[in-house]
């Protein structure tokens, strides 16, 4: 990739205005790659703040395709991407051309897991988190933590969100925060307790200005901490986590474990022949409560128990969850929409 001319540089002329940025981070922005794991509510505010902002290479993989609900808090898109029945990615990329042409974006409409993340991280300079589970969260920082590869996690639900850099080597990693992925059930996802799009926008935004800082070679003023907002009751906490790291007992980064990059964690698919329908199960994630699951999903769509069984119907699709953590997503042999209906409705 060339470097910009200044004739080039001249549409972020306030940007470099901005001192500890300049003229010579805009550059290194100029040449920089930045991965973005999802493009839905945070990923599109990811990718349109960073594309604006002149980052030269946008990779962004997403599994997904777009559902009208998703223009409540997803920016990239509008009515004509919904009724076109477009992939996210697919959406994202044009846009983004439209508002930056002078930048690469690559599309990759896929499932990140343990057999591409490699191939996704080749040549990026950061990954940012727009995903909406732990599993691939748990993925992307065994990779980046093995890789030596900055990366800023980000999540949100309801009208709260938090947000953490990880840069292996300098700072505590996700793992050292959150030993282990919340079994599936355990825990509310947008599509259970709902979200407001005033936190995605603050959240996102408050990951795109560290990526910013990160590409521009900034680093040192990146944010330590694990921050946690919460728009309704107007609360930003700051969680130090000095001495997590120092600890040296995490068993991503000081250990050097990587059971979700080497396979052996996370959800192991089989599709069901014949029955048009996905297998989802989760070893080791045994004893999940089918009475506290159907609470949380009352109101999505038709809800039936019994000792053995919880049935979810929404739509076209039927997820079957056991206590033992399996779940049959009929309506679907695409094992990449089964985990996406997953992660929506029962978590991960």
């Amino acid at each position: 990739m060339s470097p910009p001319s200044p004739a080039k540089l001249a549409r972020y002329e306030r940007q470099m205005r901005y001192e500890p940025l300049g003229e010579e981070g805009q550059r290194r922005l100029a040449s920089g790659c930045a991965l973005i794991c999802g493009c839905g509510a945070l990923g599109s505010v990811l990718a349109n703040t960073l594309a604006r902002a002149g980052v030269g290479k946008l990779r962004i993989v997403d599994r997904d395709v777009l559902e009208l609900n998703n223009l409540q808090r997803q920016v990239l898109y509008d009515e004509r991407d919904v009724a076109q029945g477009l992939p996210k990615a697919i959406a994202a990329r044009h846009r983004l051309l439209e508002v930056n042409s002078e930048i690469c974006v690559e599309a990759v409409v896929a499932d990140v897991n343990a057999a591409n993340v490699a191939d996704l991280l080749d040549g990026v300079d950061l990954v940012l988190d727009g995903t909406d589970n732990f599993e691939t969260r748990f993925l992307l920082n065994d990779a980046c933590v093995q890789q030596q590869l900055p990366w800023v996690y980000g999540g949100c639900l309801g009208a709260e969100g938090q947000t953490m850099t990880i840069v292996p080597g300098r700072t505590p990693c996700l793992r050292c925060v959150v030993r282990e992925s919340p079994p599936p059930g355990t825990t509310p996802t947008c599509d259970t307790a709902g979200i407001l799009a005033p936190i995605v926008n603050v959240v996102a935004s408050i990951q795109a200005c560290e990526a910013l800082k990160i590409l521009s070679g900034r680093i040192e003023a990146i944010q330590p901490a694990l921050l946690v907002i919460d728009l309704w009751e107007n609360r930003l906490r700051q969680v130090n986590l000095d001495g997590l790291r120092e600890a040296g007992d995490c068993p991503c980064c000081a250990r050097r474990e990587f059971p979700w990059l080497e396979g052996g964690r996370g959800a192991q698919t089989a599709i069901l022949c014949g029955r048009n329908a996905v297998q989802l199960s989760f070893p080791g994630h045994a004893g999940l409560s089918l009475a506290a699951l159907e609470q949380q999903l009352r109101g999505v769509g038709r809800l039936a128990r019994n000792p053995f069984l919880l049935r979810l119907a929404v739509g076209k699709y039927e997820l079957t969850v056991f206590p033992d953590g399996r779940t049959i997503v009929a309506g679907t042999a695409d094992v990449a929409e089964a985990r996406s209906l997953h992660a929506r409705y029962v978590g991960s």
